[in-house]
């Protein structure tokens, strides 16, 4: 079953040893992002701070931070149980007959229950604060590095609508505190919270109403962050992966919803005609992003559980708990790539890749050119566009085995004839690209030649050892001594 919200997800860390609470006194500022770096590095728990200089609530931080922590969320034992899901939801088709249309009933069951339910009231509301009554500053929001450009809002659920559709959108978009009731929104101009903000100012302008969850179940969590096509409701594919609707409420001042179960809720806007400096901000790329103006983010109303549970994350040189999460979402989405280009056998994008570095992706090569082909069908997807390295080997090499995938594309390549490059979009962090969002990618095809894409030559083969003579030295082994 899925957890109904952080309260019982925390309980079940604990149960399992994955939760360390910490009792001395610590300062929200720097403090707690060194002790979190030094936990992520080692591979250690999630934390539970009890005791934050200047606030009575607790801070919860590295909740995710490892692949065991990952599936306990998710609510599996390994992450082929949602591929094999996703797999049969994305092979539905048309039923053709009265069998097969009984047959689709049960199946057509389990997607109603992907989609969100709107209650009356839930635990998000047991505190009501209304302007005047409250500071941001009463919650304890970490500073993570020193030349921050103050403290950061790391893990909230940012929910808006699309002003020509009024579809939902939620993702995860860092937000710097300036004062008691506004804060800085970093909508990178790729992500879909940008492009309602767009949407808005050709609509004429004005205010967008926003709300901002912190604390939410583990898996409403991790759909912040998916890599999803707009107008596609990430509440939904939380609903789906929970097999159970994730319940919503209605914010008291703007017209958004926001978790039911949520520990923390912000409601508030944004203005068209607004934008403030926003950064530094010491980012996943393991560098400090450069400062730019953002939209401003205005809290009309906060709500909150009684006691409330404050989650946040720091992000940095990986491992970090994002490297958790970015490998859950590589995982889940390999039936979804599979589906796109049905010739890839797996993809890897390695944690010093940081998420839009380095894909590495294993194909079945079937024609001239085909490693090429994979390479331009990322490019064109919405949030792989991003990638600025893209390496393709045939479907015989691990592509988690860094070593074996070095090994292979450098024995393979002749870097004139196999490395590609293009101009595109850049991940908005980019610091190298020569323009911002703007710069050039790299493909290397690090498959086998064939005669047909020009190489006459005769292949060699690869070192290996007869089956003959392994099996007598399996024999022979345990009398070695080695």
């Amino acid at each position: 079953m899925p957890f109904e919200d952080l309260r019982e997800f925390i309980r079940a860390l604990e149960k399992k040893g994955q939760l360390k609470r910490i009792r001395t006194e610590v300062d929200p500022e720097l403090e707690i992002a060194e002790i979190t770096d030094r936990v992520s590095k080692q591979g250690g728990p999630a934390l539970l701070f009890e005791n934050v200089r200047g606030h009575e609530i607790p801070v919860l931080i590295n909740a995710l931070g490892s692949r065991e922590r990952m599936k306990l969320a998710l609510g599996i034992d390994d992450y082929s149980d949602i591929t094999g899901r996703i797999s049969e939801l994305t092979d539905v088709k048309s039923p053709q007959g009265l069998i097969e249309k009984i047959k689709m009933v049960p199946r057509l069951a389990d997607l109603a229950k992907m989609f969100p339910k709107i209650v009356k009231d839930g635990p998000c509301k047991e505190r009501v604060l209304r302007e005047g009554k409250f500071s941001l500053f009463d919650f304890p929001i970490i500073k993570c590095w020193p030349e921050d450009g103050g403290r950061y809002i790391t893990m909230p659920l940012v929910f808006s609508k699309n002003p020509e559709t009024g579809k939902r959108n939620c993702g995860m978009y860092r937000m710097q505190v300036y004062d008691d009731a506004t804060t800085g929104m970093h909508w990178q101009i790729h992500k879909n919270g940008a492009q309602h903000f767009r949407n808005q100012v050709r609509g004429g302008g004005g205010r967008l109403d926003v709300a901002v969850a912190i604390g939410a179940d583990p898996v409403t969590v991790f759909c912040a962050i998916l890599p999803l096509p707009e107008d596609l409701d990430e509440m939904m594919i939380a609903g789906f992966l929970r097999e159970k609707p994730v319940e919503m409420v209605k914010c008291e001042t703007v017209d958004v919803e926001a978790p039911a179960n949520a520990e923390i809720v912000l409601e508030g806007y944004v203005d068209t005609a607004e934008s403030r400096n926003e950064g530094p901000f010491g980012d996943h790329t393991g560098y400090y992003s450069l400062e730019e103006d953002f939209p401003v983010f205005h809290v009309t109303c906060v709500t909150h559980r009684k006691n409330p549970i404050y989650q946040t994350t720091i992000v940095g040189k990986p491992p970090m708990e994002d490297c958790w999460m970015g490998e859950a979402i590589e995982r889940i989405f390999l039936p979804l790539m599979q589906r796109q280009f049905p010739e890839v056998a797996d993809y890897h994008m390695p944690f010093a890749g940081v998420f839009h570095n380095l894909m590495i992706i294993s194909i079945r090569k079937d024609y001239p050119g085909h490693a090429r082909k994979v390479m331009n069908g990322i490019w064109s997807l919405p949030q792989a566009m991003f990638t600025k390295t893209i390496v393709v080997v045939d479907d015989d090499t691990d592509v988690r085995d860094l070593n074996a995938v070095a090994w292979r594309v450098l024995n393979n390549i002749d870097p004139e004839r196999d490395i590609q490059f293009m101009f595109g979009p850049v991940d908005q962090l980019d610091h190298s690209s020569r323009l911002p969002n703007f710069g050039s990618k790299m493909g290397i095809d690090g498959t086998r030649k064939w005669k047909s894409e020009g190489f006459t030559r005769p292949w060699p083969k690869e070192l290996a050892m007869s089956l003959e003579v392994k099996r007598r030295i399996d024999q022979l082994w345990p009398k070695l001594g080695l």
